[in-house]
């Protein structure tokens, strides 16, 4: 399968400093590597209903969620772009990862194996100078990553509040022009990675 990536844009603001540290960084794919940019605020899912154990599991045939799903499943590599939102993902990043559990129980679909060796990136920017904050939202793509046997690349992080900031992030900028390029691991969880 050639590269595909699918850029997640969680920011509830177009244009926003994440979005504009994921475009640089995509600006150094190679030529040959599909792009599909999907902005969650101009496509915006439900609310996630959890009927784990009380309904029926139907793929989504239209809408959003259905759009996503596709274009989730069409990805070798997913590329979280979410502002650091009281120290995680924002909410409507959180929301479509919250789809990935129906997903999971979708009849013949199969999710967690069709994802299983994948990659799961992601791109922050944080007003913090402390990267540190940031955990939380590492920790969250980390983990997801791991429960779905993915490989995870790590997280882009880049300073900005105002519109724009980011672009003055120097560092961020020079990490950005690499960041697609390294090898991604598989996914561990943290206990998981004690152990070795």
């Amino acid at each position: 399968m050639s590269r595909r990536y699918l850029f997640v844009l969680g920011s509830a603001r177009s244009d926003g400093n994440t979005e504009l540290l994921a475009r640089r960084a995509a600006e150094h794919l190679p030529g040959d590597v599909e792009q599909q940019w999907i902005s969650l605020a101009e496509h915006p899912l439900p609310d996630f209903a959890d009927l784990r154990h009380d309904s029926d599991h139907v793929r989504p045939a239209e809408g959003n969620v259905a759009l996503l799903l596709d274009a989730t499943l069409a990805a070798t590599d997913i590329v979280i772009a979410s502002p650091l939102y009281w120290y995680s993902v924002s909410a409507h990043t959180k929301r479509y990862l919250d789809h990935w559990s129906g997903w999971l129980r979708v009849p013949g679909l199969d999710f967690k194996k069709a994802m299983a060796g994948r990659t799961l990136w992601g791109v922050t920017a944080l007003a913090h100078q402390e990267q540190e904050v940031a955990e939380p939202l590492v920790g969250t793509l980390n983990n997801s990553a791991a429960y779905m046997g993915m490989r995870f690349g790590g997280v882009l992080l880049g300073n900005g509040s105002k519109p724009g900031d980011v672009l003055r992030d120097t560092e961020a900028l020079d990490r950005a022009r690499t960041f697609f390029g390294r090898e991604a691991p598989l996914a561990r969880f943290p206990y998981e990675t004690a152990l070795v």
